[in-house]
């Protein structure tokens, strides 16, 4: 039977209806549990032989790792850490992007207590320097590709706490720990537990648009949180292979790259590629039979583009998307052109998924994120914590008792994190009076599906009208000119601010007064009339985050708002 049984009582198909899901799922978590110990092994302990980790290389290398393989190299690591004085609450910070040693070392600091901090490859020594000193950083281990070893080690004069920094992969720089060269003289036996299911087990810095990254910590319940992730809207399947398109340094990649997949009994899908290009991503589905798949929208919108109807993807069966709101006419055209619907999820650094459209009992919605996945208690509220009625505009917030801190709250949903480290303050700030507010908004239609708006700080108000940038985005998007956009407020002296969008066009269209016409009028057609973007700039690219998220704020900024 899938490992989730242990933790759930039932399989997933034994679930009836919806109204059963909602009312009877329910985790049985014991008091010291350990992904490590408590999933990772057993399935090792009852089908070592089973596919666990398929990987392939930049250059197209695959390698193919069993449960049990990835038990006993984590097991050596977790003595390697040791080794290095990495003990229980230490903090060790992990830029691996997508290489194979990831799995058996995120399990290894599992074991023994120490504190996993993912990290994307594409940090610059000053960020380098403000995750070491914000959160004491001990130890990194990082991978000798896309320079990310040099802004370390650039930083390191700035970074009192960080004492080891390790490296893989051959050419390891002098002063450095060769991770390869030392692991594999380690006994594979198992260490002794020393957890408990409240401890720190993974701090992450948000993505967010503004500020400095906030630290967000989990703790060791937070594999559990995913399982809805993988059993319902991923629809993994039992020796299933299962593709997210993410790098490890992010926590999306926790939700399709590691726990809730084994948690269902599918193999994961690793391509440790240097540069996404759509046409080589799907390849690799049709090359290796991939039968689960998610990536975020955007790249979506770059698959949508290319002749899908020529690659062979019979093996998928099923499709989901997740980290920004996903536009209809990218749905459409991936269902023309694969016979696969797309399937949303909604979350944040510091969730799992807590709202979707992956019930078996019901279909997507376009545009709507869906329902709230079971153990959330989602609502949308005014700026006074009240919920509001149907159809309007608010906050999304989850009913949940106030930050654990360090301990097990009864009602708090398993996978929400456990407050901002070292920010108490911000903690209070989002969380208090029994909801969690997660700065995004949307509104509920009679049905209870969550229609998305926008972040907060997002929301345009012109004329009097309240506008979320999203409905707008949508609708640009079904024009063929219009690959990716952004649309934000720009001050303008008569309605406070007008409807700008931020446009990168598609091949073979120009910016021409003639096209910003035929956007406008487009838009018009589609939605209300009020909502057209008075404003249109063509640009190459648009400004993200390093996680991929469009940054409407410096946009914003740099139109004086």
């Amino acid at each position: 039977m899938p490992i989730y049984e242990k933790f759930t009582g039932r399989h997933r198909d034994d679930y009836a209806t919806l109204t059963d899901l909602v009312q009877n799922y329910k985790l049985t978590v014991p008091d010291d549990f350990n992904f490590a110990f408590d999933c990772l092994d057993e399935i090792a302990g009852g089908t070592p032989d089973k596919l666990a980790l398929l990987w392939v290389s930049n250059d197209n290398e695959a390698k193919r790792f069993t449960y049990d393989e990835i038990r006993r190299q984590s097991n050596r690591a977790a003595r390697f850490f040791r080794a290095h004085g990495i003990e229980k609450g230490d903090f060790v910070m992990l830029t691996m992007s997508r290489d194979y040693r990831y799995w058996p070392v995120l399990m290894a600091l599992h074991r023994i207590g120490a504190v996993a901090v993912p990290a994307t490859y594409l940090l610059t020594s000053k960020d380098v320097v403000y995750r070491c000193n914000a959160a004491s950083v001990k130890m990194i281990l990082t991978t000798p590709r896309f320079g990310v070893g040099k802004a370390i080690e650039d930083a390191g004069a700035e970074c009192p706490t960080l004492k080891v920094r390790a490296m893989f992969g051959g050419n390891v720089p002098e002063g450095w720990v060769d991770y390869d060269a030392e692991v594999s003289a380690f006994s594979d036996e198992p260490l002794e537990r020393c957890t408990t299911a409240s401890d720190m087990m993974l701090m992450a810095f948000s993505s967010g648009t503004t500020g400095y990254p906030k630290m967000v910590w989990h703790d060791f319940t937070y594999p559990l949180g995913h399982l809805p992730t993988g059993c319902f809207w991923h629809r993994c399947e039992e020796d299933g292979l299962h593709f997210t398109v993410s790098d490890t340094g992010w926590l999306k990649s926790l939700w399709g790259k590691m726990y809730s997949q084994w948690l269902a009994g599918s193999a994961i899908f690793v391509y440790d590629f240097d540069k996404f290009s759509a046409p080589d991503i799907l390849q690799k589905i049709q090359d290796y039979r991939v039968t689960t798949f998610c990536a975020p929208p955007t790249m979506y919108r770059y698959m949508i583009k290319e002749d899908l109807k020529s690659y062979d993807l019979s093996a998928l069966t099923h499709c989901t998307t997740a980290g920004e709101a996903l536009n209809p006419e990218v749905y459409k055209a991936w269902l023309g052109g694969t016979g696969k619907k797309i399937f949303e999820g909604f979350g944040q650094t510091e969730t799992t998924l807590c709202c979707w459209t992956g019930y078996p009992w019901m279909q997507p919605r376009l545009g709507s994120m869906g329902l709230p996945a079971p153990g959330y208690d989602m609502i949308v509220c005014d700026e006074g914590g009240n919920e509001v009625g149907a159809g309007v505009t608010g906050e999304i917030c989850i009913r949940t008792p106030g930050p654990a801190g360090g301990a097990r709250v009864p009602g708090r949903p398993y996978g929400l994190f456990s407050g901002y480290y070292r920010d108490d303050e911000l903690t209070a700030k989002v969380w208090h009076d029994g909801l969690y507010h997660t700065g995004d908004t949307a509104y509920r239609d009679e049905m209870g599906f969550l229609w998305y708006v926008g972040r907060t700080d997002d929301i345009i108000k012109s004329s009097g009208y309240r506008i979320g940038p999203f409905e707008v985005e949508s609708a640009l998007m079904e024009h063929p000119a219009v690959t990716e956009c952004a649309v934000t407020g720009v001050p303008d002296p008569e309605r406070g601010f007008a409807v700008k969008a931020t446009v990168v066009l598609s091949k073979g269209f120009a910016g021409t007064p003639e096209l910003t016409k035929e956007l406008q009028d487009h838009v018009k057609k589609v939605t209300a009339p009020y909502k057209y973007p008075r404003v249109i700039e063509y640009v190459e690219t648009l400004p993200k985050t390093i996680s991929g998220k469009i940054r409407r704020v410096e946009i914003r900024e740099k139109d004086g708002k």
